[in-house]
């Protein structure tokens, strides 16, 4: 895709950044630090049976590595969002870079359950550092009116760096092993943290934030219910819990053992089909990302319609009668399970416009909560369900329909309040704009 969209400095509203050729190159410092991290995330995604041997775990305990990153990447949202508020882009993303390199490093080298639980603790401590300041790096370089554009983008970047670990640290694993894999791959960042340092600006000259007004509990405790009390923000918030989990879940831990173990594929067919969800996210990510910034209002639609065709066909690949699905619907599955992660962005669609600039990294934090906590929860759901159960995938898979009807009711419960308090915001906006002096 070409960048020229990003490089247009027409009808910007006053105060807007000007965007161009320095706030891609910036931008790209940024996303590529949010590459690496996916990269590393979703490492595991294609190590888990390999990880079960290596460390003599069942499904329950494998299921608490992903878990545990995600609880520790889920509950320092709003942390990190206060942290980019307050710090800027570059301190925060430079504390990430070092500690997801770190845990990538320990998971590497970890003699012990025990130690690789506390590697990938630190890697998703790192791992959370990284999307809301990214998100915080767009809107200060780009107009608002890119945001949609470039948040996608960014989704679709790290999608990528998911194709990597599909694609490229899989083959590694097995051809290398496990020690030479993870460690070799940490190398990218230490390669992202140099071009971090040297290049990356948190802000165009003219365009400084302004200072952080106070300090102590009691301003972070406005910040954030100020960030609560706006539908927007839960709204975006529930977007992303609903949408983006039955895709994480797939692809960070349960995907390769239930196109394996329960639909007897190979390894290498199931790998095919884990990289066609990556592949069909970026295809997705930049069909909506345009659509919505064209027509602001097809969010919903097209969050609660990637909802829908989700509980769809995961329902009818759990649910096909014989031992297996056939390997259409298996496609079919992966490929609107690649919908989701495009889906969660809607989020921050929700949030953004319901937000003052000073509140972004905030707001940005609690709508990412949602999602990771969804996930997290069903991971735990799934590992502890397929124990009970002799490893029935269907029983077990099952918990994703409890999850999307909570979403869902919530959804269409905060639907109406924040599309008439965003038109508040934008019609007082419009009245501030026509006063402002010539």
């Amino acid at each position: 895709m070409s960048f020229r969209s990003l490089n247009s400095r027409s009808v910007s509203l006053p105060g807007d950044p000007p965007g161009g050729r320095r706030a891609v190159g910036v931008w790209a410092i940024g996303v590529a630090v949010y590459f690496v991290a996916v990269i590393f995330r979703t490492s595991l995604g294609v190590a888990g049976l390999d990880a079960a041997d290596r460390f003599h775990v069942n499904a329950s305990a494998l299921s608490t590595f992903s878990i545990l990153q995600l609880l520790v990447y889920a509950g320092m949202q709003i942390p990190v969002g206060l942290l980019v508020d307050r710090l800027g882009t570059k301190k925060v993303l430079t504390m990430g870079v070092v500690l997801f390199t770190a845990g990538q490093v320990g998971f590497a080298f970890s003699p012990s359950y025990g130690t690789a639980l506390a590697s990938r603790a630190l890697l998703g401590c790192g791992d959370a550092l990284t999307f809301i300041s990214v998100l915080r790096l767009g809107t200060r370089w780009f107009p608002a009116r890119r945001g949609p554009l470039i948040a996608q983008l960014a989704g679709l970047v790290g999608m990528a760096g998911n194709l990597v670990s599909t694609l490229v640290l899989a083959r590694l694993l097995h051809g290398i092993g496990w020690t030479a894999a993870f460690g070799g791959s940490a190398l990218a960042g230490v390669v992202v943290l140099v071009l971090l340092l040297l290049f990356l600006k948190d802000h165009p000259e003219g365009f400084e934030p302004e200072p952080f007004p106070h300090h102590g509990s009691a301003y972070v405790r406005r910040q954030i219910a100020a960030s609560w009390r706006e539908p927007g923000t839960r709204l975006g918030m529930w977007v992303h819990f609903t949408t983006q989990f039955p895709a994480m879940v797939f692809l960070l831990l349960w995907g390769l053992p239930f196109l394996v173990q329960a639909q007897g594929l190979s390894r290498a067919a199931a790998g095919e089909l884990l990289t066609l969800v990556v592949l069909s996210n970026m295809v997705v990510g930049l069909v909506y990302g345009q659509i919505v910034a064209r027509h602001h209002r097809a969010r919903l639609p097209l969050a609660l319609g990637t909802v829908g065709s989700t509980a769809l066909l995961w329902a009818a690949t759990l649910f096909c009668p014989g031992p297996h699905a056939p390997m259409w619907l298996l496609v079919m599955l992966c490929a609107v399970l690649g919908a989701c992660g495009p889906a969660s962005m809607l989020g921050f669609d929700f949030a953004r416009p319901a937000n003052p600039p000073e509140r972004q990294g905030t707001a940005s934090g609690i709508t990412n909560m949602g999602g990771f906590i969804a996930s997290m929860t069903t991971l735990l759901a799934i590992g502890v369900l397929l124990d009970a159960t002799g490893d029935d995938y269907t029983v077990a898979f099952s918990a994703v329909f409890v999850l999307q009807a909570l979403g869902l009711s919530q959804i269409l419960r905060l639907r109406g309040k924040a599309a008439r308090r965003e038109q508040e915001r934008l019609v007082a906006s419009r009245v501030e704009t026509v006063h402002v002096p010539a």
